[in-house]
């Protein structure tokens, strides 16, 4: 939409990780005779480090709630919030106490009327409620605006699913294109910023649409009575007079719309963009989104792409309530609080203000100029070191555990490698933010897109260095060599160090000799990498890039293969799929070819010789027993986003490693513990 930054998505990002806990090569696994875990004894999901926050679609109170892009937002007399949450395809509540449920929409896109969570939204960016309860919904993607009432019934008001267009008319005879504001007054009538047509467009209570003001497909800045001309109107809001508000978003401008049909600007230049305070014309927005008006008459603009909330009295003064210019970020507080793209604004009868931070994934609160999250956690990204939640990661990747309990991560987008000892995050090697491919000690040493790794039982690491399209070899002293392949060189080709080739290895695993075996990801192989540097193919039958890695202690490799299967290749290279079907993504436990993956990437193996597969896009951990039996051990394919404790979600699992009897994930920019129930 225009002026919107992009809504946050889910990125699968290519892992694996090799098998730990047997022969003395790592901390061990879990204790178990290979019976299945799914739906039987408990789990426990904790945080090592890292951040969990950001975009998910889970239930909970406070933090514990995932929102996905919330953009508008309505409170009702009682204090209870309804978002908008465009990424999900929802509408979610919040009670005064912070409890986040989902009150409509089932979570994927859709147009279908019907009670609660039977109908169906499509990215859904405004909320207005009317004296008696009902909400109004602005879904933008279906072009017509939804009326929900106090029990739940979702109907449609006007317009048609699916049909764009600048019709006046009753109910399914008009069209609107893009709508992405609403305002209620206290007549029952709605208004709508029409933003695909450039118009403001009125709905009666019995569903008669016409045309307040903007001409359909007219884009400009024009004030005026019946020949006035916005830019991508967004926000609405209407007071006691029946003065309607306009958030004119790629004007930069807010502007005003008497009972009579007559538009000013408010304040703000017209294609001037900036964050000034002032009065009028002095003043400066950059992409204004969602509006609210308080008794007084006092406007909040969510000031989008300057990450900040502003306030414009009845006299056109503005003024900076919170956040700071063109700097995104989570900061809660009285001064220097940050903001990341917020959508929509809401105020309630004491003049508490709430905003929806869309790109933070958060609801917020200010009270007083006081600003707190009401729900919801943002995701941090960064490369500080520290304890626990305090360190930062940028997507990490691979994960290994030595024979001490310490974690190894492979932290992808910071170029480095990172080291977990009791919670404490340092940097092992590698300098954050420096992508190079350079050998050395410690910082001196350069990486690009590290991705999985694996640990030998003299404390060695290897690194699948993903852009250089080597493989790495770091001693427990930090020193950085080159163990096979050439930097900056892909290819496809057998050999010793140097001479070997590859194309964007990712997932490494160890057998009990010392030999590395490779998820060679586009080449679409897997190598086998002997301690000298000796490269050769082990198979590259079957294969559509191939990720995680795991060897047991026959010398069979087990591959997360991203075309939904589960192989197995034998000592003698014979490629067998253990579990899942090719090309057919699915989320069904099984036997056999019978369960269905959706896009796995992890894999370690248990010293039963069960496997366990980080099933990245069905946000979950499954196991498949040695006869080939798979089950759900924790996370569901219907909820994302990473949420602790017994009934653990996942956001996007990613690579795995055993530490005694936890499972070490990678998620997001977190680095989590899954601790399994004996079974």
């Amino acid at each position: 939409m225009p002026g919107m930054r992009a809504l946050i998505a889910v990125m699968l990002i290519t892992c694996s990780c090799g098998r730990i806990g047997f022969d003395g090569l790592g901390g061990g696994g879990p204790p178990g005779d290979g019976a299945p875990i799914g739906g039987g004894p408990p789990v426990d999901l904790e945080l090592v480090a890292g951040s969990i926050g950001g975009v998910g679609n889970v239930d909970g109170t406070g933090p514990a709630a995932r929102f996905s892009g919330p953009a508008g937002a309505a409170v009702d007399s009682a204090g209870v919030l309804y978002v908008a949450d465009q990424g999900n395809h929802t509408i979610r509540k919040i009670s005064a106490g912070g409890v986040v449920t989902t009150f409509a929409g089932g979570g994927t896109p859709g147009s279908a009327d019907g009670l609660a969570t039977a109908a169906r939204f499509h990215a859904p960016t405004s909320v207005a409620l009317d004296g008696a309860g009902n909400l109004y919904v602005a879904d933008q993607g279906n072009h017509v605006i939804r009326k929900i009432t106090p029990a739940g019934m979702v109907t449609t008001l006007a317009g048609t699913a699916g049909v764009m267009g600048s019709t006046d008319g009753l109910g399914a005879a008009a069209q609107f294109s893009s709508p992405f504001g609403v305002a209620v007054d206290a007549a029952g009538n709605v208004y709508v910023g029409d933003q695909g047509n450039d118009t403001i467009r009125k709905i009666t209570p019995a569903g008669a649409v016409t045309t307040l003001a903007g001409r359909a497909g007219v884009a400009g800045s024009m004030d005026g009575n019946g020949n006035a001309t916005f830019s991508a109107p967004a926000g609405v809001a209407v007071d006691a007079a029946g003065n309607v508000y306009v958030a004119d978003q790629q004007n930069s401008t807010i502007r005003k719309i008497t009972p009579g049909g007559v538009a000013s600007t408010l304040a703000g230049a017209p294609r001037t963009s900036g964050s000034a305070d002032g009065t009028g014309a002095s003043a400066q927005f950059f992409s204004p989104a969602g509006l609210a008006i308080d008794s007084a008459s006092n406007l909040y603009v969510a000031d989008q792409q300057n990450d900040m909330i502003r306030r414009i009295t009845a006299g056109g003064v503005v003024t900076t309530l919170a956040g700071t210019a063109r700097q995104a970020g989570h900061a809660d507080g009285s001064a220097d609080t940050l903001f990341s793209a917020p959508a929509g604004v809401a105020i309630d009868a004491a003049g508490d203000l709430y905003v929806a931070d869309h790109d933070n994934n958060a609801v917020r609160k200010i009270i007083s100029g006081v600003v707190t999250t009401l729900a919801g956690t943002a995701n941090r990204r960064g490369s500080a070191d520290g304890q626990g939640a305090m360190a930062f990661f940028d997507q990490p990747e691979g994960v290994a555990v030595d024979g001490a309990g310490i974690i190894y991560v492979a932290d992808q987008s910071n170029d480095a490698i990172r080291k977990i000892v009791s919670g404490v995050v340092g940097t092992f090697t590698g300098l954050p933010g420096v992508p190079d491919d350079e050998d050395g000690t410690g910082q001196s040493a350069f990486f690009g897109d590290p991705a999985g790794l694996a640990i030998d039982s003299a404390g060695n690491l290897y690194a699948a260095d993903r852009s250089g399209n080597t493989l790495r070899k770091v001693t427990p002293a930090a020193v950085v060599t080159t163990l096979a392949g050439a930097a900056d060189a892909p290819g496809n080709a057998n050999g010793v160090g140097p001479s070997a080739r590859f194309a964007a290895p990712a997932g490494v695993a160890l057998d009990g000799a010392g030999n590395l075996y490779v998820a060679d990801t586009t080449n679409h192989a897997i190598r086998k990498v002997t301690p000298g540097g000796a490269v050769t193919t082990l198979a590259s039958a079957g294969f559509d890039l191939p990720v995680g890695v795991a060897v047991d202690r026959a010398g069979s490799v087990y591959v997360a293969d991203q075309d939904d299967a589960i192989r197995k290749v034998s000592a003698d290279g014979m490629v067998t799929v253990v579990a899942g079907a090719a090309n057919i993504p699915g989320r069904e436990d099984g036997t056999g070819s019978a369960a269905r993956f959706n896009a796995p990437t992890g894999i370690a193996l248990d010293r039963a010789d069960n496997l366990y597969v980080a099933d990245t896009g069905n946000h979950a951990i499954r196991r498949i027993t040695p006869a080939g039996v798979v089950t759900t051990v924790a996370g569901s394919a219907d909820v994302f986003g990473i949420s602790l404790g017994a009934t653990p979600h996942f956001l996007a699992p990613r690579y795995l490693a055993f530490a005694g009897d936890a499972l070490v994930i990678s998620d997001s920019n977190a680095i989590l513990e899954l601790h399994l129930g004996a079974p």
